[in-house]
């Protein structure tokens, strides 16, 4: 009398390569294919300080797998960005005229942010993954799927396990474990919201909000907010340390 739910359970089930499958089209769906301009907002809350508020530019090129951040408020941040020259990640700082390289772990600007939450996604050539339950998540039925790092990935995260809702394919939760297996970060996905790329002939499907939490530092966390977006073309000089260098003299 049981067959009919164990058989329920077994179709819910997802293949290792039907697991890959989803993480690929979670990549697909924002992959603008071409440029990407988006204006955000990002605010950052650590106990014991004030509340600060950054405001920047992202600037994407999918297809050549190109990124620049440029940070334009507070005052005293305006002008530093992070710009991304191949598998190399460099911080410019005005203030003194040079370059730092970074690693994949860096905070952006000290905020609970890293690289990959500005940047195209690119999780199935980074991660391998797995299926872990069918879940539910508030009122979502979502895929849980648990992922690890490809060997020479260059990642902050080693471990990383993802909430897919199942009626939208849109990503509602994040977390992100570190070698030692201690939960670092979680992190929800509260709006998404689509964009038609000419470039792509198809919707580019981004998250309009991020709100990130710091598991180590309990109570602090940054909250990330699209406020405007352009997927018309770029100038190729956008993508270079001169470019950079030339908005902040």
């Amino acid at each position: 009398m049981y067959a009919p739910l164990i058989a329920a359970v077994v179709a819910a089930q997802m293949t290792d390569a039907q697991a890959q499958a989803k993480l690929a089209e979670l990549d697909e769906r924002q992959r603008a294919s071409g440029d990407f301009k988006a204006l955000m907002l990002i605010e950052q809350k650590e106990k014991g300080k004030n509340d600060l508020v950054y405001q920047s530019v992202v600037y994407r090129r999918d297809a050549d797998d190109k990124l620049l951040i440029m940070f334009l408020q507070p005052k005293s941040e305006a002008g530093k960005g992070y710009l991304r020259v191949e598998d190399n990640l460099f911080l410019y700082d005005p203030t003194v005229g040079k370059w730092e390289r970074r690693t994949e772990r860096e905070r952006i600007l000290g905020t609970d942010t890293r690289r990959a939450d500005f940047d195209e996604s690119r999780l199935s050539k980074e991660y391998e993954a797995r299926f872990v339950a069918t879940e539910t998540l508030g009122k979502f039925s979502v895929d849980h799927l648990e992922l690890s790092a490809r060997d020479g990935a260059d990642v902050a995260y080693p471990e990383l396990h993802l909430w897919i809702d199942q009626d939208s394919g849109n990503l509602l939760k994040r977390q992100d474990v570190a070698l030692s297996g201690r939960l670092m970060r979680t992190s929800y996905y509260p709006r998404w919201r689509k964009a038609y790329s000419s470039s792509k002939g198809a919707d580019v499907y981004f998250p309009e909000e991020v709100r990130v939490f710091d598991e180590v530092e309990k109570g602090n966390r940054t909250t990330m907010v699209v406020t405007n977006l352009d997927l018309d073309d770029l100038d190729a000089n956008i993508f270079t340390k001169a470019w950079l260098e030339s908005k902040s003299r």
